[in-house]
């Protein structure tokens, strides 16, 4: 049975699908600003803190530690 307030995947079949809700809410812990999303990553980008945060089974790992730098 799905829930309806499962917001991280919409698509259990490809684990690069985040719900376009979820990305509309998320911002860059570091810099506060917008975020995009990667798909062939599978990483959500913060431009301005040349940072690129992973996803990891569905759930963005929003932690500064964990993201990789940008050149």
């Amino acid at each position: 049975m799905s829930d309806e307030n499962d917001t991280v995947k919409p698509d259990d079949d490809d684990p690069r699908e985040i719900d376009p809700r979820l990305l509309e809410i998320l911002i860059c812990p570091k810099t506060r600003g917008p975020l995009s999303y990667d798909r062939a990553r599978c990483e959500l980008v913060s431009k301005r803190a040349k940072l690129a945060y992973p996803i990891r089974r569905g759930v963005p790992i929003m932690l500064p530690d964990e993201a990789r730098k940008l050149d």
